[in-house]
């Protein structure tokens, strides 16, 4: 049985530190009702509560930055709903909270590449980041996805490559890169890809391809 709302929200005002909260501003990680505690405290209180999709959704539904990362660790991905994921990915404040829902809740959905696709063509700045996370973390994890997946995943890749926003340019670069590292196919297909992104007109263009070719060319596989 788990712990309910109530105990939860309480035990993370008690471990919040408000000296961490400076700390994470400078890495980035910033929400309006930021505590200051560390993954490694939310991951001993998901140990201990356990999957329970109701207090995940009452987590979120608190707005506490915590809270809802925790929401990632003690949510079931077999019951959360389209429509619910749609909902939290217009709620992300931060790289950190974008990207800790993508690679430990919705990357488990059944819908989850139906979720890159959509995302990745958005014009919020926080859900089109999480577009091309998912794809950067389905490359990592969704071992039995078909190469021609991810081969249609680069062109949306290089359309958005001049996107100048700081989060979302960050989530191309990763998701070129991951791509690119999945298989000899892939390297291939990424490296041709970076080459050409780099010709466009475009200050971030230029920095996703030139990041991502220096990983991508020294790839072996493993």
């Amino acid at each position: 049985m788990s712990d309910n709302i109530a105990n939860v929200l309480a035990e993370l005002q008690l471990l919040g530190n408000p000296a961490n909260v400076a700390g994470m501003a400078r890495f980035g990680i910033v929400g309006r009702k930021l505590l200051g505690i560390s993954v490694v405290q939310l991951r001993t209180i998901a140990k201990r509560t356990g999957r329970d999709h109701t207090l995940a959704e009452q987590l979120w539904a608190s707005g506490i930055f915590e809270a809802r990362i925790l929401a990632a660790f003690v949510s079931e991905p077999a019951r959360l709903t389209r429509r619910q994921a749609n909902a939290w990915a217009k709620d992300f404040e931060c790289w950190a909270d974008c990207d800790g829902l993508c690679i430990h809740l919705f990357r488990k959905t059944p819908f989850a590449h139906a979720l890159a696709v959509a995302w990745s063509s958005r014009r919020e700045e926080m859900v089109k980041r999480a577009g091309f996370t998912m794809m950067a973390t389905l490359a990592v994890h969704d071992k039995a996805a078909p190469d021609a997946l991810f081969h249609s995943y680069l062109s949306r890749i290089e359309e958005a490559a001049t996107d100048e926003r700081h989060n979302v340019k960050k989530g191309v670069n990763w998701a070129l890169r991951q791509i690119g590292k999945r298989n000899r196919d892939l390297n291939r297909e990424a490296i041709s890809t970076a080459k050409r992104i780099h010709k466009l007109d475009s200050r971030a263009a230029r920095w996703i391809a030139s990041d991502a070719l220096r990983e991508l060319e020294r790839w072996k596989p493993g």
